[in-house]
């Protein structure tokens, strides 16, 4: 054990005798893993050498702002800075990493060493400098990087603190789009005693491109629209709304369906700056003949319901208002005839996917529309959106689903 202490900075220049001396005085005490050697604040009453183990010096500890300032193992001493002074308390806590062997020597013994070697009050403080030093590093680093930390965490929460203002402002928008683009749909449809008409929209997103209207553009004469900008939210919706309001104001000014779609896309071509453009279905309903003259831009031809089942109407091509100043246009005209049910849908319907990504199809809507023979337009709209959203079955809905439909009583 005296060659232990030899080897020690502290007690190297110490006689031979006085270390076997010093030896055979001191006292051993055992630690084991995070046993408690002495407390922060506690009286210092004794000097300590660690032959073998580990121990660790600490601030504050057992508190959620422990510190470790220090390891020390084999060779290196503590507790001599609370017995310098009288009275003097413990600086930090020292606690057992390892299964330790400590030399234990009182406050006694240590002045009376000091008095017989004051050489060794140099070598303390000198060694109590280099620890002060080693703690200040440790100090300004941990602070350093507690700073750094910080900051960090005041960027993220300034950037998310702007994320949200953001998130909040986009809503508010979105509801105000919302808002006017339901205002834009008729609150109240048309009423004949000849006919009923009703309608749905389901829109993917807060707002969307799809958009219907029913409204009566003279004596016995009703004007059904339904159509589709492609691509959805906020711009489709602006796009959909100035379409919109094109065919309402050109409505009252040409009688014919194509008149009226040729004359919107002359408007939406020369206005029109982006490469938005809009599937369309406008038809003018002769409450009194029960025929229905319609013009078809790139749109899904409608159904027609009669007691001999659903047919497709026959359909030329057709081209979208908004992509070319010259477009071709397909025109119709089918008699309604008492009993029967015209359906005019957006591909909404037809590419409505389940969960396993199978589209609901053209097939299945003349299926459902079959059994819902004889019904009030509205019924026919709401029946059928309630199938689709079955058949859904929560999945993600990628595009506006919107129906319209005339029934004659």
């Amino acid at each position: 054990m005296s060659n232990l202490l030899s080897r020690i900075p502290l007690f190297a220049g110490l006689p031979e005798t006085e270390l076997e001396s010093l030896v055979h005085a001191l006292k051993v005490a055992e630690l084991q893993p995070r046993d408690i050697l002495f407390r922060e604040g506690e009286a210092g009453e004794h000097f300590y050498v660690i032959a073998n183990g580990e121990l660790e010096i600490l601030r504050a500890a057992g508190q959620p702002e422990e510190l470790l300032l220090n390891v020390i193992g084999p060779g290196q001493y503590l507790g001599e800075m609370s017995l310098i002074m009288p009275g003097g308390q413990r600086t930090a806590t020292a606690r057992a990493r390892t299964p330790s062997t400590l030399l234990v020597m009182s406050r006694t013994e240590f002045d009376d060493l000091l008095k017989r070697f004051p050489i060794l009050a140099y070598s303390m403080v000198r060694v109590s400098s280099e620890r002060l030093d080693a703690t200040n590093t440790s100090t300004f680093r941990d602070l350093t990087e507690k700073n750094r930390q910080l900051q960090k965490a005041y960027d993220e929460l300034k950037a998310a603190q702007e994320q949200l203002i953001e998130k909040e402002r986009l809503e508010r928008e979105l509801k105000v789009a919302a808002e006017i683009q339901i205002s834009i749909l008729p609150d109240v449809l048309p009423a004949d005693p000849r006919f009923d008409f009703g309608a749905r929209i389901d829109p993917a997103r807060q707002v969307g491109g799809d958009f219907y209207d029913v409204f009566p553009v003279g004596e016995n004469r009703i004007a059904v629209l339904i159509g589709d900008v492609a691509d959805k939210g906020v711009p489709s919706a602006i796009f959909m709304a100035r379409v919109h309001a094109l065919i309402m104001a050109e409505a009252d000014a040409f009688p014919s369906p194509e008149q009226v779609l040729r004359k919107v896309n002359e408007h939406v071509t020369r206005l029109e700056k982006s490469i938005q453009f809009v599937t369309a279905l406008y038809g003018i309903l002769d409450c009194a003949s029960g025929d229905f003259d319609y013009a078809r831009a790139g749109h899904e031809p409608p159904l027609l319901l009669t007691s001999e089942g659903v047919q497709r109407l026959p359909h030329g091509p057709g081209m979208a208002l908004g992509l070319w100043e010259d477009i071709t246009l397909d025109i119709g005209r089918v008699h309604l005839a008492k009993g029967s049910s015209l359906l005019l849908f957006t591909d909404g319907m037809t590419d409505c996917r389940n969960p396993a990504g199978e589209a609901f199809g053209l097939e299945r809507i003349q299926d459902a529309l079959v059994n819902l023979r004889g019904l009030p337009a509205q019924e026919v709209c709401d029946s059928l959106l309630a199938t689709l959203l079955d058949y859904q079955q929560g999945a993600v809905q990628d595009d506006d689903v919107t129906l319209a439909a005339i029934h004659a009583m």
